[in-house]
């Protein structure tokens, strides 16, 4: 690749998101049209909007990235592209636009307009079709909007015009497309994970510096070099609100980064990483603030590292997507047992604390999601097939009744994080020496036949690994 033109790499580039459309074009059938808009412009405050992205399902079919766009697909396989008009006066303030003239053969598609063109094209492209696609509860606006369209062509039916008799929903069947990945989309996935682990690394080694040298170290200190580092290496964004979590703070699942105190013998939580060209990674670590484990933590921190491997090897094609959390659960609760954080006379054996969800005070969220174009990324959770195999049961903890139905199936190319953790908060029966103590560790997975890569590995998580790189 490296030996290719801009002009050759665009061109490869542009196969991919034709193929994508291709394939959307035979999913909706011949008589279908897919209508898709992009994300709207958001607002911060006066005169500053928050920085642009595209929606994912409208990237993922065309590789545009400017506002105000729309695309259209049919059933033939023609693909219509609504984009802003040259303007020089705006582009002046606002950057280079596209414009519909170039818009073809840059993207190639079979046609482009001006977005100001919009209403008055789509019941023409509309007209004659059996079916309509669109995301349904995704763009404030949508519904309404095309019945302003299809009202316009119920207006002409006595000229021979014809309405769609349905309409549906375009997430599920972009959802299914999504959930594996391309190669290209693997190899992107590969480089944001890349960028987001040498973060992290360079904020485990700056904690450790500062503090040896005694320097004052706050949270945002190490949100700083992660957010440098992924500018740095091209990423153009974090992919979510990075969290940089120490002492106490590590047991709030979803913290920010702030100005809390870094403390030597305190563990940090870092859950950060970056999103590279519309694709997100995701990557937690935990570590010894001044790069040395005390003896609570490490037992601990290789409690929650023995259930990511339970998890790690749980994953692979053939496998239920639930089946990661098992084995984490398994080790986590086991070890809970074994360390004193749950009271077997109290709590019964392994199977009942399983059971009796007894582990959900210091473990209480999933092991994994989908990660893709969206850190959460589209895409069920049940096996399709399998949707009307209904089990019911009562929550232990909350008495509510659940409805079970079977996990997805694994199959090579699905992406998914391994996320196990522990959150040790005081209470009474809990040792002392535990509290406080969160911990976290998280790789983003590629499923494969006989297993998983993990995308995020560049970055250790053995703990004389950590502790060596510290030192360093």
């Amino acid at each position: 690749m490296s030996n290719l033109t801009h002009q050759e790499i665009a061109m490869n580039t542009n196969a991919i998101y034709a193929q994508r459309r291709a394939r959307l074009a035979q999913q909706i059938g011949a008589g279908g049209i897919a209508i898709l808009p992009t994300a709207p412009e958001q607002q911060r405050n006066r005169d500053s909007d928050f920085p642009y992205r595209p929606d994912s399902y409208f990237y993922y079919l065309t590789g545009f990235a400017e506002p105000k766009a729309w695309l259209v697909v049919t059933g033939d396989g023609k693909s219509t592209l609504f984009c802003q008009p040259k303007d020089m006066e705006r582009e002046i303030w606002d950057g280079y636009r596209l414009g519909p003239t170039d818009a073809p053969a840059q993207l190639g598609l079979e046609a482009a307009y001006s977005v100001a063109e919009l209403d008055a094209k789509l019941p023409a492209l509309i007209d004659g079709r059996d079916a309509v696609w669109f995301p349904f509860a995704t763009h404030k606006g949508l519904e309404t909007r095309f019945d302003g369209w299809l009202g316009a062509l119920r207006a002409r039916v006595r000229y021979g015009a014809l309405c769609p008799k349905t309409q549906h929903d375009l997430c599920g069947v972009l959802d299914e497309m999504r959930l594996v990945k391309d190669a290209h989309e693997q190899a992107t996935m590969l480089r944001a994970g890349q960028i987001s682990g040498a973060a992290h690394i360079r904020a485990m080694q700056l904690s450790a510096n500062m503090l040896r040298t005694g320097q004052e170290v706050r949270e945002y200190h190490l949100e700083a070099e992660l957010l440098h580092e992924f500018r740095r290496h091209g990423a153009q964004s974090p992919a979510y609100g990075s969290i940089v979590a120490a002492g106490a703070n590590a047991c709030v699942l979803h913290y920010r980064a702030d100005r809390g105190l870094v403390k030597g013998g305190e563990l940090v939580l870092i859950d950060a990483a970056c999103e590279l060209d519309g694709y997100a990674s995701d990557i937690t670590r935990t570590f010894p603030a001044n790069g040395v484990f005390t003896g609570p933590q490490r037992a601990l921190y290789e409690l929650v590292l023995a259930s990511q491997e339970a998890a790690i090897a749980a994953t692979k094609a053939g496998a239920r997507f639930t089946d990661p959390h098992d084995a984490a659960v398994k080790v986590l609760a086991q070890g809970m047992l074994d360390v004193g954080l749950l009271d077997k006379n109290k709590v019964g054996s392994l199977d009942d604390v399983i059971e009796k969800r007894a582990y959900f005070q210091f473990y209480m969220h999933r092991t994994g999601h989908w990660i893709g174009m969206d850190v959460h990324d589209c895409g069920d959770y049940t096996e399709p097939g399998e949707i009307g195999q209904v089990t019911t049961r009562k929550d232990a903890l909350t008495g509510d009744t659940i409805k079970d139905r079977p996990a997805r199936i694994l199959r090579a190319g699905m992406a998914l994080t391994i996320e196990p953790g522990l959150y040790v908060r005081p209470a009474d029966g809990v040792p002392e020496h535990f509290h406080h103590i969160g911990i976290r560790i998280e790789d983003d997975a590629i499923v494969s036949e006989g297993g998983c890569t993990l995308l995020t590995r560049d970055v250790p998580v053995g703990v004389a690994d950590i502790e060596a790189l510290m030192r360093a």
